[in-house]
């Protein structure tokens, strides 16, 4: 787990990216005489901070987002919103700005009016625009991973796995998930113009309900606020099945992922969602 741990702790608040997307490729970069095929590579100019590995003849796609939520400070210190991060009175949050390194905690201030505002703890104004994230605190048990941001970089950590012995087929490492799935567009147009995909897998993370809970397997989403198309679902099971892979189906009303954006996208992409699931989603203690 040394590899999730590092990656982890890389800064990568949606629209801040590239400090991950560097760590990714000098991974795989570290990796590639070890892969059982090796890849074509497209990243830089014209794919912003995305990253597109192309294997043998692909016929399916996965994706992963490599962004995170987090807060950017606004005037005075105040904290918006990067995503849906949940919000815990003296979370520790660390960041940079031209004066240095920070670490803060959040501080949730109430209103006479019964509204709250977000601030983080300062001696000193930090540069407005400047984005904070969770402090790493990453915990390895017999059964469990405690740590902040293990939606997505567990995804990716997967993705990462996947790709030391992928004959064929693309991975797709995207941005902006957390806070609008921005990204997922172009890449899946260039994937579909250059290499005729128009299948995907999303690897992603989920989260613990009713009906999905730890020890019982993958989740396999059979909808979330998107609707995969159910043919394609269910080869998705059947393949599953036929390899005895422990599984859960999922079925929730809201949530979405670069699925969500692949099908709101004028592609003829199907799609599937297939995740871990965890506790504590959006916190510094996902488990």
């Amino acid at each position: 787990m040394q590899l999730l741990e590092q990656l982890i702790a890389v800064r990568g608040a949606s629209g801040d990216e590239s400090k991950v997307t560097r760590f990714i490729l000098d991974q795989i970069k570290s990796e590639l005489p070890n892969y059982k095929v090796q890849p074509t590579i497209l990243c830089g100019d014209g794919f912003q901070d995305a990253i597109i590995l192309v294997f043998g003849k692909p016929t399916t796609a996965i994706f992963a987002h490599i962004d995170s939520i987090g807060f950017t400070v606004g005037y005075n210190n105040n904290l918006i919103k990067i995503g849906g991060p949940r919000t815990i009175d003296g979370m520790e949050l660390v960041g940079s700005d031209s004066q240095g390194e920070i670490e803060t905690e959040l501080m949730i201030i109430e209103q006479e009016n019964g509204t709250n505002f977000l601030q983080c703890v300062s001696d000193r104004t930090i540069d407005r625009g400047t984005n904070l994230t969770f402090k790493p605190n990453f915990r390895q048990t017999e059964d469990f991973i405690k740590s902040p941001y293990m939606d997505n970089r567990l995804g990716v950590w997967v993705a990462l796995e996947v790709a030391s012995t992928l004959e064929n087929g693309a991975i797709v490492f995207s941005t902006y998930e957390e806070h609008g799935g921005g990204s997922v567009g172009f890449l899946g147009r260039y994937l579909y113009d250059h290499y005729q995909i128009r299948q995907a897998l999303i690897a992603d993370i989920t989260w613990v309900t009713d009906g999905v809970t730890h020890g019982k397997g993958v989740a396999i989403s059979m909808r979330d606020i998107g609707i995969p198309r159910r043919s394609y679902l269910n080869r998705i099971i059947e393949i599953a099945q036929k390899n005895h892979i422990a599984f859960q189906l999922e079925v929730e009303s809201a949530g979405g992922s670069d699925g969500t954006a692949l099908q709101k996208s004028d592609l003829p992409f199907d799609w599937c969602f297939i995740g871990a699931p965890e506790d504590n989603a959006h916190s510094p203690d996902e488990t």
